[in-house]
């Protein structure tokens, strides 16, 4: 019986995925044990025959669960738009009147970050109408220090000498090709030096971090990268995008040219 219960399980998971719950559900409620039991059995002979049933099941219920995840971290992201852009403490770079802003969630040693971050570059370019706002999210900083270190460096780097210098501090971590715990404390100083940054005078950034962090978690962002990409004024789940993981050029343009077109009288 507890077999049978097992396909019973897997049969109503398949009708869910199939959209048809609500009718399974009112189903359910009047079978008797007998014909539980042969239920049971049918599904059995069914799944053995059909064994591919069960990805399809597999594959339908992962799908729901991400554009469930997805819609969810679209919600907060609307929720959070003024923290998400108007924290001083965080680097920004671009004009502070720009229609469209892009916010990169990232840790310095994580390797898809780094892949991303030549992408970033050609968005750049190719939009210096855009205003791009760097979250420092170390969440690689329990097994590797350094993670944490060079967040707090950027973000000191940025409250010190502002954008252009955070920018070449960004770029030259990135330019080591150190990632995955290779980062060093020397690659960290060789890049705040470049962006001439005095350690003496250096803030407590540590409150800003926090903040970070405390805002990724809201958000629903447990890794990195993830790139939100708004209107700076009016953003709505139909214009947002929000994409974790790498994504080429092309992909962010599209959503950038999504978020312009809602800004346009």
């Amino acid at each position: 019986m507890k077999r049978n219960n097992t396909l019973n399980v897997l049969m109503m998971s398949y009708l869910l995925a199939s959209g048809i719950a609500t009718a399974a559900e009112k189903t359910a409620t009047t079978f008797t044990p007998e014909q539980e039991a042969r239920i049971g059995e049918v599904a059995k002979e069914y799944l053995l025959a059909h064994p591919e049933v069960l990805v399809e099941v597999s594959q339908k219920l992962q799908a729901r669960q991400q554009e469930q995840q997805q819609q969810a971290m679209n919600a907060a992201v609307v929720q959070n738009q003024a923290a998400l852009m108007n924290d001083k403490g965080t680097p920004s770079y671009g004009p502070a009147d720009a229609k469209v802003t892009l916010v990169e969630f990232f840790d310095y040693q994580c390797i898809y970050c780094a892949r991303l971050a030549p992408e970033l570059e050609k968005i750049m370019k190719a939009n210096p109408q855009v205003r791009f706002v760097f979250k420092e999210f170390p969440i690689f900083g329990q097994r590797w220090p350094e993670s944490v270190s060079a967040a707090k460096t950027g973000l000191q780097v940025w409250q010190q000498k502002g954008a252009e210098a955070y920018l070449k501090y960004h770029n030259a971590i990135y330019a080591t090709g150190h990632t995955g715990g290779k980062l060093t404390d020397a690659d960290i100083s060789a890049a705040a030096k470049v962006a001439k940054l005095d350690t003496a005078k250096a803030a407590d950034v540590q409150g800003t971090l926090d903040g970070i962090n405390t805002l990724a978690q809201q958000l629903g962002f447990g890794g990195t990268p993830v790139l939100v990409i708004l209107p700076s004024v009016g953003a709505s789940v139909d214009n947002i995008s929000v994409i974790p993981g790498f994504s080429q050029a092309a992909e962010l343009q599209k959503a950038i040219d999504k978020a312009a077109s809602t800004t346009k009288k």
